[in-house]
């Protein structure tokens, strides 16, 4: 499908300069533009690389709806779309991702593994349908995140890790409309 000029020109600008953008399979379409960060510390600045723990227990699960990221001028981004509310979530430091459930490594290679952990929800359908599905790889080549790892859909907890070329700073922002899960990684 053709984007209009103007209309390519307009998501450009409202994202920011965009180096390299991709998108897993079921996300949306290329020209929706990039979530805008409400934090003081300005758009997609990484702040620390503190792991960061969400409790949000008692709700109903979130269901993932798509994963997608991009690279702009100094971090990468990387997007969780959900339906229904904002689960609870931590971001930790591991030396490997596991498969949950089975905890069998997941061989795949950087320099530093986050591990984004989603608390209650699903990537999956009540019938059982994957709402994300292949990987469980998602090669990024982005400056820093370099791939990007379905770690598991497993008792009502959706892992995804970014595998990244250098342990650095990150922030994780909360948007609405439609609801998701920002996670910004400083180059």
């Amino acid at each position: 499908m053709a984007v209009p000029l103007a209309c390519l020109a307009a998501v450009l600008t409202a994202c920011g300069t965009t180096q390299q953008a991709t998108t897993l399979p079921q996300s949306p379409s290329a020209t929706e533009s990039a979530p805008e960060p409400s934090s003081e510390s300005g758009p997609g600045t990484p702040t620390s690389t503190a792991e960061v723990e969400v409790d949000r227990s008692g709700m109903e699960p979130a269901m993932v709806t798509s994963v997608r990221y991009a690279a702009h001028e100094t971090y990468d981004r990387l997007v969780v779309e959900l339906k229904g509310g904002i689960p609870g979530y931590s971001a930790k430091w591991v030396d490997e991702f596991v498969q949950d459930g089975s905890g069998r490594p997941i061989d795949v290679n950087g320099g530093a593994y986050l591990q984004l952990t989603l608390v209650p929800a699903n990537a999956h359908d009540d019938e059982g349908v994957p709402s994300w599905t292949g990987g469980p790889i998602y090669p990024a080549n982005l400056d820093n995140l370099t791939n990007v790892v379905r770690t598991g859909d497993f008792e009502g907890r959706v892992g995804i890790g970014l595998v990244l070329a250098k342990r650095a700073a990150f922030r994780l922002t909360e948007l609405d409309s439609p609801n998701r899960l920002v996670v910004d990684v400083a180059h």
